[in-house]
């Protein structure tokens, strides 16, 4: 019988209005953000590629990508490297910019419930918003941030 999983470690990244959550496996690598090479025809949520670990990563605006103004970055910006899920992003990583150091925490099924104070639309990468303690992260749907991105990568 397979053992249920108690806690799952999870990163709270920072956007401007609100905060991501996601399993901490699905990030390679928190890295300062440096100015990407930019993708002619993309659209600006596509901020561009980054080398990185040998490749060019596609660096994008999860504000952007929900279509909300994209913020600029500061000294407090960083990139968050995620592992792809599906086999679409030719580099096989992707990156979001953060507006500040992702927070390590540990989740559980004591922490977390549901929170239906808000609709997201059908084509917008979140799923759901979620409330644990005092925060109200917000659950991207991933595999939707990658088809965006492989759409747009081979449309450039």
């Amino acid at each position: 019988m397979a053992e249920r999983v108690a806690e799952i470690y999870s990163l709270l990244i920072p956007l401007v209005d609100g905060r991501l959550i996601i399993p901490r496996s699905c990030v390679a690598e928190v890295v300062g953000f440096q100015a990407p090479s930019e993708m002619a025809g993309a659209p600006p949520w596509y901020i561009g590629t980054l080398p990185w670990s040998g490749r060019h990563v596609p660096l994008v605006s999860f504000e952007g990508a929900c279509g909300q103004s994209i913020p600029p970055a500061s000294g407090r910006s960083r990139i968050v490297v995620f592992h792809c899920i599906g086999t679409r992003v030719e580099a096989g990583f992707f990156g979001i910019v953060s507006q500040g150091f992702p927070q390590l925490v540990r989740v559980s099924s004591d922490v977390v419930r549901p929170d239906n104070s808000r609709v997201f639309s059908e084509r917008s990468p979140i799923i759901c918003q979620i409330r644990m303690v005092n925060e109200t992260p917000w659950v991207p749907d991933l595999e939707r941030l990658e088809d965006l991105i492989a759409d747009e990568t081979r449309a450039a």
